[in-house]
């Protein structure tokens, strides 16, 4: 038997090729930044959601990769269409196109 490889194993969809950081970690920083715009703790964006606290702390460091239907669970616990939680973009890269200033 041959094994040929695909070569798709270590390529990276195409929005994360640009950026510096995980995909996990760039969503649990989009899921922060967004929890913390509604103005809900870790702990009620949860209970909403029907997921522990301790997970929803998980992804918001980036240590799970997390399902579609907890994307879905999450986005609705915070009133959202769930593409907004997959708007993510490196952090490190944009804070130089920032405007100063207020």
């Amino acid at each position: 038997m041959v094994v040929i490889p695909c070569g798709h194993k270590d390529r990276k969809p195409f929005i994360l090729r640009y950026v510096n950081n995980d995909a996990r970690v760039l969503f649990g920083q989009r899921l922060r930044q967004l929890r913390k715009q509604v103005g809900i703790s870790q702990e009620a964006l949860a209970h909403q959601a029907g997921l522990d606290r301790s997970y929803v702390g998980g992804v918001e460091r980036g240590e799970y990769n997390i399902s579609l239907l907890n994307i879905c669970l999450l986005a609705d616990a915070l009133n959202l269409p769930p593409y907004e939680l997959l708007r993510f973009t490196d952090n490190k890269q944009d804070q130089g196109a920032r405007p100063r200033g207020r």
